[in-house]
């Protein structure tokens, strides 16, 4: 998925020099790729700050299934060319299961603002994310749970918050799971607003699998990310719980 600027939802090919990854042991991403297949804007991936630590930038992006090989690269600084992957360098750091391993995340301590892409390995091609720009310092990401709930329709609950509220918003990212974080749907929206499982305004569904029913009197929870043009979180709700009427 790209989501930089437009967050165009055709991927670009980039490289297909070799159905064959060679071996290379260099931590510069423009050799990495070199002489290999490799697709850019195939990794969906975005930052946020830490709720609980300032310094710190999360990234987190989808593992497509059967991927392999998870790796973090960044830039010194931000004053370069995000396009120009011989400025990235790997971060020898190991990803961790967010929601139960259907997201994954790198948690960093940075003591400066970069770009950082994340790669991964899938049927002998390197997938490339878009640069996310880290933006813990300028930008950190606000934590709230203001979202509204409409249960006007049985069993399909209408998710609505402000929008553009934060400003330099290009896409929202809605997650529903039970309270175990066990996804139940994952969609992307330009609009403000997604109804469980109304998909006519979902732009990008990467739900696995057919969702199941909501039950009435039980538990589940909304998070949501609003996510900018070069892949940054302004806003973001964690785990906002919500009870079937």
């Amino acid at each position: 998925m790209k989501l930089l600027k437009t967050l165009s939802l055709v991927l670009i090919l980039v490289g297909c020099q070799s159905e064959n990854q060679p071996e290379n042991n260099s931590s510069v991403l423009s050799e990495v790729l070199e002489n290999s297949s490799f697709e850019v804007g195939a990794v969906i991936a975005c930052g946020a700050s830490d709720a609980n630590n300032s310094a710190q930038a999360n990234i987190y992006f989808y593992p497509e299934q059967n991927a392999e090989n998870f790796t973090l690269y960044e830039t010194r600084l931000t004053d370069v060319d995000p396009n120009n992957f011989s400025n990235y360098t790997k971060v020898e750091i190991e990803s961790e299961p967010f929601f139960n391993g259907f997201l994954r995340q790198y948690s960093r301590i940075l003591d400066a603002e970069k770009w950082v892409i994340v790669t991964f390995n899938l049927e002998n091609e390197i997938k490339v994310s878009n640069p996310i720009r880290t933006k813990q310092i300028s930008k950190p990401s606000i934590f709230n749970q203001d979202i509204t709930v409409n249960q006007s329709e049985a069993l399909m609950p209408q998710f609505l918050w402000a929008a553009n509220e934060f400003g330099d918003n290009a896409i929202y990212f809605q997650i529903i799971s039970d309270i175990q974080q066990n996804v139940f749907s994952a969609t992307y929206t330009f609009e403000s607003n997604f109804q469980y499982y109304n998909t006519s305004n979902v732009v990008l569904n990467i739900t696995e699998g057919i969702p199941p029913n909501l039950q009435s009197e039980e538990t589940y929870s909304f998070s949501l990310m609003d996510v900018s043009e070069d892949n940054w979180v302004n806003a973001i709700s964690l785990n906002a719980n919500f009870t079937i009427e």
